[in-house]
């Protein structure tokens, strides 16, 4: 069990969606319109559905958080879903008088089926309600009060689309983020951006869905985040499954990833090479194939995470499907969806990252408050402690 950890509850189409935080020290600024920003930023993105423009994600603060700041309490997240007064006899807590049409049609690549023989159901609407995206909009607020911890030791994260269907943007050697917030696709490449978008619009057009592939980096990473000494410890282990549970991403890697597997071992390691003087460590990386982690732990340069986003599961066309209440062919159910979602993927990413490296900070430096916090996190890090770990007997 993590020091910093978090739960959600709520439903698509239901009253609101609930996040709890605990583990989060006392003494950390925090408001609802700095939460705001990141929830504003996962609705956008080329090829959401028309939710986005009903729903003004706002989280209310319930609990934690007093005069501004957090308490050390757990905070407890309220974010109302608009869309809620069209559903009240649906999704109705309390029984209802009328009879309510059950959804038998399962759709492939959701959770509609697995979920309702799990769970002993042949209405799949209990399972598509919690299994929905918009579970997200809570990590999303989560993810903010986690990344306003951070940016408090200097970590920044961010995240860009890097392909969209077969689309793949050129990957420049510095990104500028203020380019990537203001695409419509998070792509940091202006000519991979409007073919991306040309592609949703064809897929929205033929009533299907594209997938694609973001990256997320966290910069300013120490080193000695995590460990090597048991499998639940490894930072890379934690963090492939914050990103694997992501609504629809089916494959995680982390710096090189996958493509390290085409080289050999003298092309795959990250070269250590003598710093400058002056410098606050006597030795730098040449390269990042590593990502950022080694054998479990940060070594101090940005951790690159990339994820593999599948198709929506929803289809404007949809695929073949067996009614579970006769077993007899039918289309599979469909319900207002998104044609592509990688690039409010890449700000849950984010989100989830954020929670991982919270945690591993607060493990590594402790602290009730902010400030015993930093006051360990700067000892740690200052050049005489540096000198003193790394000095030979």
């Amino acid at each position: 069990m993590g020091q910093f950890r978090f739960l959600t509850a709520g439903e698509s189409h239901g009253k609101g969606l609930i996040a709890v935080i605990e583990g989060m020290v006392a003494g950390l600024p925090i408001s609802e319109d700095y939460i705001a920003q990141d929830l504003t930023r996962r609705q956008a993105g080329y090829g959401r559905s028309a939710r986005m423009k009903i729903e003004q994600d706002k989280a209310e603060i319930i609990s934690g958080v007093r005069h501004g700041l957090t308490i050390g309490s757990p905070i407890s997240l309220l974010i109302w879903n608009r869309v809620w007064e069209d559903w009240q006899e649906i999704m109705s807590v309390a029984p209802v008088d009328k009879e309510i049409q059950p959804l038998t049609s399962p759709r492939p690549g959701h959770a509609d089926l697995a979920g309702a023989i799990k769970y002993g159901t042949k209405d799949i609407r209990p399972i598509l309600e919690r299994a929905s995206a918009r579970e997200t909009a809570a990590r999303v607020a989560v993810g903010a009060v986690a990344r306003k911890f951070l940016e408090e030791f200097g970590i920044t994260i961010h995240s860009h689309t890097i392909s969209i269907g077969r689309h793949r943007a050129k990957q420049p050697k510095s990104i500028d983020w203020q380019q990537v917030e203001s695409s419509p696709v998070r792509c940091a490449d202006a000519g991979a951006e409007k073919v991306m978008m040309a592609a949703i619009d064809e897929a929205k057009a033929e009533g299907d869905t594209l997938g694609g592939v973001f990256e997320v980096i966290a910069a300013g990473v120490p080193v000695g985040l995590g460990s090597h000494v048991q499998w639940d410890r490894r930072l890379d282990g934690q963090i492939a499954q914050a990103i694997m549970s992501i609504n629809a991403v089916k494959g995680v890697d982390i710096g090189a990833g996958f493509s390290m597997a085409n080289v050999k071992g003298s092309q795959a390691q990250d070269v250590i090479e003598t710093s400058p003087e002056g410098t606050a460590l006597p030795w730098h990386r040449a390269t990042n194939s590593a990502g950022g982690i080694e054998g479990g732990i940060s070594n101090g340069q940005s951790i690159v995470v990339r994820a593999a986003v599948k198709p929506v599961a929803t289809l404007g066309k949809p695929l073949p499907s067996v009614d579970l209440r006769t077993g007899k062919k039918v289309e599979a159910h469909y319900e207002r969806s998104d044609i592509c979602v990688v690039p409010a993927a890449g700000v849950i990413g984010e989100a989830m990252l954020a929670v991982v490296m919270t945690n591993a900070m607060l493990e590594k430096f402790g602290g009730d408050h902010l400030k015993e916090t930093l006051a360990n996190y700067k000892n740690y890090i200052s050049p005489a402690y540096s000198r003193n770990r790394y000095a030979t007997s």
